[in-house]
C-alpha cells in the first residue's frame, strides 16, 4: 500500500515522501497515528501545499527533543523495586515506569514508546536507556536499580 509521509520516521522516511509499507502497517499504525496518508492525488496535491507547514511543525518538535535531550543526557534516575536475596527482581522494570520517573523527577513527559531499555531490566544494578526522542534525536539516561530495602 502507497502512503505519504507527514512525519519524519527513523528508518521508514522523511516528510512528503511516498513509500510502499504493508497495508496492516499502514492502516493501524500511519494512518491511525496520523503519520501518514494514503497516496491519492488528492492528498498527494494537498501534501504538497502544506509542506512547507509540515517541515516547520518537524523542525519545532526536533528543537524540543533536543531541550529534553539536553536536560536529562546521562542522568541517572533510580528506581526502588522488591528484590530476592541474590538480587533478581520480582517482575521488571517497564518503559511506563521509566516514564513516570522522568515525570515525577524532571516534570517531562516522555511517551513509554519511546523509551527502549538497551536490555530488560530484571535485577538491581544501572542499567543504560535510550530515549528515541526524535527521527534525528537519541538521548541516552541510566536507570539505577535499587533494593526497596535500602537507605538512601
Amino acid at each position: 500500500m502507497k502512503v505519504i509521509l507527514l512525519e519524519n520516521l527513523r528508518k521508514i522516511g522523511s516528510i512528503g515522501e511516498i513509500i510502499e509499507v504493508k497495508r496492516g502497517f499502514a492502516r493501524n499504525y500511519l494512518i491511525a497515528q496520523k503519520k501518514a496518508l494514503f497516496a491519492s492525488k488528492e492528498n498527494i496535491k494537498e501534501v504538497e501545499k502544506i509542506k512547507i507547514e509540515l517541515n516547520k511543525k518537524d523542525q519545532d518538535k526536533k528543537n524540543e527533543a533536543k531541550d529534553i535531550d539536553l536536560k536529562i543526557k546521562n542522568k541517572e534516575f533510580r528506581i526502588k523495586k522488591l528484590s530476592t536475596e541474590n538480587k533478581e527482581l520480582y517482575g521488571s522494570v517497564k518503559p511506563t515506569e521509566i516514564s513516570k520517573i522522568i515525570h515525577e523527577t524532571e516534570n517531562l513527559d516522555i511517551n513509554p514508546s519511546q523509551i527502549q531499555p538497551t536490555k530488560e531490566i530484571k535485577s538491581l544494578g544501572i542499567y543504560n536507556v535510550i530515549l528515541n526522542l526524535h527521527s534525528e534525536v537519541q538521548s541516552q539516561i541510566k536507570i539505577n536499580v535499587i533494593s526497596e530495602e535500602e537507605k538512601d
